[in-house]
């Protein structure tokens, strides 16, 4: 029988030494609640039942390459997950755009003519936005003049506005003048990727956050961020390594088949082997996991959790024998190619060129056999690529995640938890539950904190200085 925790290094006092912790999940969500409650003096147990860290945004090997699962990106508005940077010394292994720059390729034009750029001037809002959509190719002059409309619509509206969460953000769109082309051309290719859905599946609530905040908010809320080294290297290596000096106990390959109350108040948290008894748990999993181990009584209606729907993201990876690519990364028009992510550095490859395609809301695409997807995919590039055409293939691979995020559909909001339950010591983290954001790395961290933060008020621990600060947020 286990009573928690190892003592962690360094001095604990009597008082902080008494208090305890379990985090269940090694996801972003859970690694957030572990270094929180550590880092105010608790002692904390972290469970994965993984061999690794970092949930579904991680690496693994394909012989000499170094593969993340898929392509993530976060933005400058996404302070929470670049407080989490900060916290595990990566933050500079996952810079951002000095200024935000979308190259986006429309395979429909003619060759020399598919170029246009969606990019912002260090000007105030909404003007840094001006000067890139008067100019944007891919719209006529007056969808350029509807989409500003729009946008002026969009910042008008109060996101604490529970009846937002009812509406289709494409029926909106539609009702503010957006044609089909202004949606596929400039909503859907933002909206798409950080929402995982397009407009006609998406919460109105959900995609005015993501709007009003990326793009409203601030000129450089938008600027994109993404890891120049494997995603393991930070959410795993870089993650556990603070872990251990935060004097969390991580425990990976240790999955937990129950928690359980105990009659002193405490709870009881079972893996194969052991028994750990703690004053409180942060169940940091996917929802139909939470579900399962939730005790009764800990919802008033745990059933929600499993009408919150899920949605796929499916990445197909190309290695060339040559350069094909001159830029990191593009977006696609006019194909069925979403995002093309230059990965041959990160990857460790020596010669030639990698290639990742991310491809969001994959409902169509997500359970077809390889050969199809090739068959569907390097056609594709070679449109959008001329220096494809020539190349030979030297590997071509993809990654599934049929449950990638939950899926952002009108009426989610009413079904998405807190981080307290009803249970006194329970608490629930994810980027499921509700933190106001899309389901994203920046959601999964505020979500942790969250946790966190109403488990050490139950604990009578101190929130410790250096924890993120909600009101910094965009």
């Amino acid at each position: 029988m286990s009573d928690g925790a190892r003592p962690a290094p360094g001095q604990r006092t009597p008082e902080s030494a008494a208090r305890s912790a379990v985090v269940i999940g090694g996801g972003l969500a859970g690694i957030t609640a572990a270094l929180a409650l550590a880092d105010a003096g608790v002692r904390v147990t972290l469970l994965e039942g993984r061999p690794r860290l970092g949930g579904l945004a991680f690496s693994f090997q394909r012989g000499e390459l170094t593969v993340d699962n898929g392509q993530h990106v976060y933005l400058r508005c996404c302070t929470a997950y670049r407080w989490f940077l900060d916290r595990i010394e990566g933050a500079a292994l996952a810079p951002l755009q000095d200024r935000l720059d979308v190259p986006v390729v429309d395979l429909a034009k003619p060759e020399g003519r598919r170029l246009g750029r969606l990019r912002r001037d260090p000007l105030p809002v909404p003007l840094h936005l001006g000067r890139s959509l008067a100019a944007y190719p891919h719209l006529s002059l007056a969808e350029r003049a509807s989409v500003g409309r729009a946008a002026l619509a969009l910042k008008g509206l109060d996101l604490a506005d529970p009846t937002l969460d009812t509406q289709d953000f494409g029926s909106w769109l539609a009702a503010h003048g957006q044609s089909a082309r202004a949606i596929e051309a400039l909503w859907d290719l933002v909206g798409v990727a950080t929402l995982n859905a397009v407009a006609g599946d998406s919460s109105l609530g959900l995609a005015a956050m993501v709007f009003k905040t990326g793009l409203l908010s601030d000129p450089g809320a938008a600027d994109i961020g993404w890891a120049h080294v494997p995603l393991g290297e930070l959410h795993d290596r870089l993650a556990r390594r603070a872990l251990d000096s935060a004097g969390v106990r991580t425990e990976v390959r240790s999955r937990v088949t129950s928690v359980s109350a105990m009659e002193n108040g405490g709870w009881c948290v079972e893996v194969p082997g052991e028994r750990i008894k703690t004053d409180a748990v942060v169940l940091a999993v996917p929802q139909r996991e939470a579900y399962e181990l939730l005790p009764p009584g800990a919802l008033d209606a745990p059933g929600r959790l499993l009408e919150i729907g899920t949605a796929p993201i499916l990445n197909v990876h190309v290695v060339y024998d040559r350069k094909v690519l001159a830029r990191p990364f593009f977006a696609a028009l006019g194909t069925p190619v979403q995002w093309v992510f230059d990965r041959t550095h990160a990857s460790g490859l020596r010669s030639g060129q990698y290639l990742a395609l991310s491809q969001s809301a994959a409902q169509d695409d997500i359970d077809l056999p390889v050969a199809e997807l090739r068959a569907r995919y390097v056609p594709e590039l070679e449109k959008l690529l001329p220096g494809t055409r020539g190349a030979v293939i030297e590997d071509f691979f993809v990654t599934r995640e049929r449950t990638a995020t939950f899926a952002p559909t009108p009426g989610v909001g009413r079904l998405r938890p807190g981080a307290r339950t009803k249970a006194s010591g329970l608490y629930l983290a994810g980027a499921w539950t509700a933190t106001g954001w899309p389901a994203t790395m920046e959601s999964a961290v505020r979500s942790g904190v969250s946790a966190a933060d109403a488990a050490l008020r139950a604990l009578g621990r101190p929130r410790p200085s250096r924890l993120f600060a909600f009101e910094e947020a965009a």
